[in-house]
């Protein structure tokens, strides 16, 4: 992992360590991004409800509300609960075009007791953005995200 995740990671530990609100520490986490890596236009969380993704806490354009589970980068990443890169967006079937500026994306699913609880999502008007070593930076800092928030109260009761 590079210095900017490393330095993001204790930024971010720090941020959350006394808030365990887990839709307070998304946006948070989505502010921190947006104001920390460069070559963004967007950060931000979808949720799993009733087999779909819903938006949640995000900084940048407004953004599709819904996104159905195994549709675009967020749902197949969702779906197969595996993080996805992508270096031009126009080269991925079914790619969902929120912002038509974005050329690149990453998507990082947050996994919780086998449940796929949502995703991070990461546009970049930029092709070939994201990097193995950002995808890696960014697992890091949705396990810190899940670490440090109650997922019981934000999530238990629908599982």
């Amino acid at each position: 992992m590079n210095d900017l995740y490393d330095r993001m990671g204790h930024q971010f530990a720090a941020l959350i360590e006394d808030e365990q609100d887990f839709i307070a520490n998304c946006a948070n986490c989505s502010a921190l991004l947006m104001s920390e890596v460069e070559g963004l236009n967007w950060a931000g969380f979808y949720f799993a409800r009733d087999g779909e993704l819903v938006l949640g806490p995000f900084q940048g354009m407004p953004a599709c509300t819904r996104i159905a589970w195994g549709e675009g980068v967020c749902g197949t990443a969702a779906e197969i609960g595996e993080s996805i890169l992508v270096p031009d967006v126009h080269a991925f079937p079914g790619h969902i075009a929120c912002n038509a500026a974005s050329r690149s994306e990453l998507v990082v699913p947050m996994l919780w007791q086998g449940q796929v609880l949502g995703v991070l999502d990461l546009d970049s008007p930029q092709q070939d953005r994201f990097q193995a070593e950002d995808r890696e930076g960014l697992e890091a800092l949705v396990a810190i995200l899940l670490g440090g928030s109650d997922l019981w109260s934000a999530f238990g009761s629908s599982g």
